[in-house]
């Protein structure tokens, strides 16, 4: 267990600076239900749409490959 929390721990490390290019193109912050908000000159984004959206196409990936195996 030590080691997922290690390997999400460094993940988010090296990627965190790449995070709003990323997020841009996979057009999260965009849908409705989605917050963003300018804080100090910072743009700050909370998907809550598309985290509900995403979530349900993992479940269906998920789902899909556990019937055909």
């Amino acid at each position: 267990m030590i080691r997922w929390v290690a390997v999400i721990f460094l993940g988010l490390l090296v990627f965190y600076p790449l995070l709003p290019q990323l997020l841009d193109k996979l057009r999260v912050g965009r849908l409705p239900g989605d917050v963003r908000f300018r804080l100090a000159g910072q743009v700050f984004c909370l998907p809550f749409g598309s985290t509900v959206l995403w979530s349900a196409l993992a479940f269906l990936i998920a789902e899909a490959v556990h019937w055909l195996f």
